[in-house]
């Protein structure tokens, strides 16, 4: 992944990630439990199911330290296997 994270943004901040998955009760535990790997911390994501209900979405707020540390995290996110989505 090549991105310009480092050029828009000032390390370490705060950065919201929103992770769009199937409506599944464990969809959030799996979510918190990949960020504990990678920005251990205290989560509590807000949760938005979709109109169908088909899918929710979850936003959450991570410190994040370089461009690498963010890469990755959107790279574990998104192969979580209920996420369909990262941004």
């Amino acid at each position: 992944m090549d991105t310009h994270f480092d050029e828009l943004l000032e390390f370490p901040c705060f950065q919201t990630f929103k992770v769009l998955g199937v409506a599944d009760e464990q969809l959030p535990n799996d979510v918190i439990a990949c960020l504990q790997i990678h920005a251990p911390g205290d989560y509590s994501p807000s949760v938005k199911p979709s109109s169908k209900g088909n899918y929710h979405a979850l936003s959450i707020s991570v410190k994040v330290t370089s461009k690498t540390h963010m890469e990755t995290i959107y790279t574990e996110l998104s192969a979580l296997k209920l996420v369909r989505v990262v941004i």
